[in-house]
């Protein structure tokens, strides 16, 4: 795991210069920003974090009740895609945008600009609802967009989940169903390793067992966490 999590993050720094600040470190819930791209092994990450207490919002989960369930945002798709859209389940047919967005840069960045804000609404509102209810446990983000949405400015700290791309690659054909193009042309749509790893406060290489990765995670996290009760009143 690169970076020394012992103590607590303040600010990362964008290739640009750019300086982005974390989360002041205040009452409630720690937050964790997730990040990572598919296939990385972040979910493995996050799933061993919810087995030790800790709360998850996912991104997708979120994308997904906006999708299916926001009136507007059903309604601009039909008006888009077609009534077929949709299936007698009325949940949206995913593969299908997908197919036709990924191939179409303009239509990729209207439905990114109909959905992200909307899920960006629901993350704020579930750690404010955290903080309301008291909770002070590790809360994490999952969002593999969450750097690119600036989001990480809202956390306390950031936990970047890697893999080298060929297993990547090799994950997706074998987890997803994918073709290697399929899962090359997905990747091709999310930041670099090296995107993730420059805003991050910690990187673990998921290139070992899952077992060592999970085990980075916590030390991390447990470190972060430890760090922010020595300073918080």
């Amino acid at each position: 795991m690169s970076t020394d999590p012992s103590k607590q993050p303040e600010a990362s720094t964008t290739p640009d210069g750019t300086r982005r600040v974390r989360r002041v470190a205040t009452g409630g819930p720690f937050v964790l920003g997730l990040v990572g791209p598919a296939g990385s092994g972040k979910s493995t990450v996050a799933r061993a974090l919810a087995a030790r207490g800790a709360r998850i919002v996912n991104g997708d989960d979120l994308g997904h009740a906006v999708t299916d369930g926001d009136a507007e945002v059903r309604a601009a798709l039909i008006a888009e895609h077609g009534p077929g859209v949709y299936g007698a389940d009325a949940t949206l047919d995913r593969a299908q945008v997908a197919a036709r967005v990924f191939k179409d840069p303009a239509a990729l960045a209207r439905l990114n600009r109909l959905v992200h804000p909307r899920i960006l609404v629901l993350m704020r509102r579930a750690i404010e609802d955290a903080t309301r209810a008291g909770e002070t446990g590790l809360f994490v983000i999952d969002a593999a967009l969450l750097l690119d949405w600036g989001f990480e400015r809202e956390c306390h700290a950031v936990l970047a989940v890697l893999a080298p791309r060929d297993l990547q690659v090799a994950r997706l054909v074998s987890s997803r169903g994918w073709s290697e193009a399929q899962a090359h042309e997905r990747l091709s749509q999310v930041s670099s390793n090296e995107g993730f790893g420059a805003l991050a406060d910690a990187v673990i290489m998921n290139d070992r067992s899952e077992a060592e990765a999970v085990a980075e995670a916590i030390r991390a996290t447990d470190a972060w966490r430890a760090a922010r009760s020595a300073v918080t009143p």
